[in-house]
């Protein structure tokens, strides 16, 4: 029996990411001091002999999770999404989900990537039944980035203009209406006369040049500027993943910590501005009633997945560069831990200087925002910081500079994803050429996004190429990780190369609560699903076809690459050649050579067979 102090010392041993895993204590839970080990036990623990890339060091891949998993939707998404859905009673769902959803599930695909060494595509080696459900994934997430990319773009525009003597958007030009007023007008004339303020006009008449037939009349030519910010935007991300994760991890450095920085300037300039505390208390006031609304728990669903990006590959794709040993356990609770912080802290800083153009004025916090996402971005905080007394445009590069780092922290991770399942399945590509490949259709594809129909096109990507399909996906990825493949199977897989049993927490959250979690926000998704609209504009059959197509073109990989599989599968008889669709393949386990000996020594010391009601299947060594 273990002393008290000697388990703790075992844990915090673990937490660090000293466990012992020696070859001689493979798969137990204990740890020991000894000897300095000879380089090819050193090899073998660290998974040196594979020839995949790896990260510089555990740093870099930490910080790159961040920057990934804190992107753009903690900044405009999460504070409108929290106020609309309750304020402060939106922790409740929000942190529930977090921790029997969100978590569980990053922690899962860390596992996957690290253990198999493989992108979102490859590693479904373990059960190649459903190869598909990685190429999925791959078009919801491309479908992301060519977005993502242009919104980028904006902030680069908006960069560009806060060097102006004046911010460009704090007075009326000659893009402007009639209708127009500068940012230092009151709103209640606003809304009697119904004018619209000038960061308003100069977001859609001078920087979209928004068309209001929406795509009714086809589709325009891109705006020259955006273009050129798109541009830049693609070469910024093409810079940073030519090398690979040699060059993403150094500048991760800057991408994951840069952002906290401008957002502690302008959370200790927001407090100390008047009315801060009216615009802090308006957020975080709980609306109790809320909670007993679906729509409330299937908004924090949205925002965790949106946020910590779990389903869409890219964080199997991370953990894929890292050594075979290394502590992923650990970095999941920092990452959904700051991911949450990141987004309180988000809120806070919104709130508190819009709570201040609130008081300015003089109207109810609720009237000056309307709306989130880009409108948050682009026109409410643009108001605000058009009406600071002092150095306005120092803040706006700031603001702006800060939202176009974090988009290249996750526009880069989900480009990677893409990257790297082209470049696992032709392994004799040279990564620069297929960066530059990407990149350049990613610009190409981007342009439809700066025409003035792009936000129109936006919306109906980001519905159909990028939203609830990731939860189909996601449910299918779980089902077949801890159903087929076996949750036993999985928790031995963990408990080799972290040295660490699974607890009853994840085996429930994985077999139970995420797969059934998902497949009803699926079926209340379709049951409550409303036409599809951007502002007043509401898209035609053929804008919905066209969604509904790169949906099922999403889902159908599944289907298709199992039909594949079977075309391909050596079995002579129909049963069988399924049944081995359903095992792992020869190619699954460790890439180093020596660790997938230990690994198979390993599964077959197990007097219980891995297989059961989890798998009933089957599964081969």
């Amino acid at each position: 029996m273990k002393k008290p102090i000697s388990g703790i010392m075992e844990k915090l041993t673990f937490w660090r990411g000293g466990a012992d895993i020696s070859s001689s204590n493979y798969g137990s839970t204990r740890s020991h001091n000894s000897d300095k080990p000879d380089k090819d036990k050193t090899d073998l623990e660290n998974g040196d002999g594979s020839s995949r890339e790896q990260w510089g060091n555990p740093i870099e891949f930490l910080l790159s999770c961040v920057a990934m998993s804190v992107g753009l939707g903690n900044i405009w998404r999460f504070p409108f999404v929290a106020y609309e859905n309750g304020g402060g009673a939106f922790l409740i769902p929000y942190i529930v989900v977090l921790i029997f959803i969100g978590k569980p599930l990053y922690y899962m695909e860390l596992c996957l990537g690290q253990f198999a060494s493989r992108g979102s595509v490859k590693v479904w080696e373990m059960s190649p039944a459903f190869k598909g459900i990685g190429y999925g994934q791959a078009i919801a997430t491309w479908s992301v980035v060519t977005y993502y990319v242009s919104l980028m773009a904006l902030t680069v525009f908006y960069f560009i203009g806060s060097f102006n003597s004046s911010l460009p958007w704090a007075t009326c030009g000659n893009w402007s209406t009639a209708d127009c007023v500068g940012t230092m007008a009151n709103v209640s004339l606003l809304e009697k006369h119904d004018f619209k303020s000038s960061s308003d006009e100069y977001f859609n008449l001078e920087v979209l040049r928004i068309s209001p037939d929406g795509l009714d009349h086809g589709i325009e030519a891109p705006e020259w500027r955006l273009s050129l910010c798109l541009l830049f935007s693609w070469l910024v991300l093409f810079v940073v993943l030519v090398k690979g994760v040699a060059s993403s991890g150094k500048v991760a450095y800057f991408t994951a910590l840069f952002p906290y920085l401008v957002l502690f300037i302008l959370l200790i300039r927001g407090v100390t501005l008047p009315g801060a505390e009216e615009g802090i208390l308006f957020f975080i006031t709980p609306q109790w009633h809320k909670l007993l609304e679906l729509d409330v728990w299937y908004a924090a669903v949205s925002q965790s997945f949106f946020s910590l990006s779990v389903g869409f590959g890219s964080i199997t794709m991370f953990a894929s560069y890292n050594g075979f040993r290394h502590n992923v356990y650990r970095d999941s609770t920092i990452i959904s831990i700051t991911d949450t912080f990141t987004s309180l802290l988000a809120g806070f800083t919104i709130f508190s200087i819009l709570g201040h153009l609130a008081h300015q004025l003089g109207v109810p916090v609720s009237e000056v925002i309307k709306e989130g996402g880009t409108s948050l971005a682009f026109i409410s905080y643009p108001d605000v910081l058009a009406r600071f007394t002092w150095a306005p445009q120092f803040f706006a590069v700031l603001f702006f500079l800060m939202l176009f780092t974090l988009g290249v922290g996750s526009a880069s991770a989900l480009t990677g994803c893409v990257i790297t399942i082209i470049c696992d399945e032709f392994p004799n590509l040279k990564k620069p050429y297929v960066t530059l490949g990407v990149s350049l259709v990613g610009f190409l594809l981007g342009l439809f996004y700066v025409t003035p129909q792009g936000q129109y096109i936006l919306t109906l990507i980001d519905y159909f190429g990028g939203g609830f399909i990731i939860f189909i996906l996601a449910a299918l990825e779980v089902i077949a990780v801890q159903w087929v493949y076996g949750i036993k199977r999985f928790c031995k897989d963990i408990e080799f190369m972290l040295d660490r049993k699974t607890g009853w927490y994840w085996k429930i959250c994985w077999a139970g609560i995420i797969p059934i979690s998902l497949v009803v926000i699926l079926c209340y998704t379709l049951a409550v699903a409303k036409p599809l609209t951007h502002g007043t504009y509401v898209f035609g059959t053929g804008a919905n076809v066209f969604g509904l197509l790169l949906t099922l073109l999403a889902i159908a990989m599944v289907p298709v690459f199992f039909v594949v599989g079977l075309y391909k599968c050596p079995e002579v008889s129909f049963l069988e050649s399924v049944k081995r669709l359903f095992k792992p393949s020869q190619e699954w386990g460790p890439q180093d050579p020596l660790l997938k000996e230990h690994y198979l020594d390993f599964i077959r010391g197990f007097k219980q067979p891995t297989e059961g009601i989890d798998n009933p299947m089957g599964v081969s060594d």
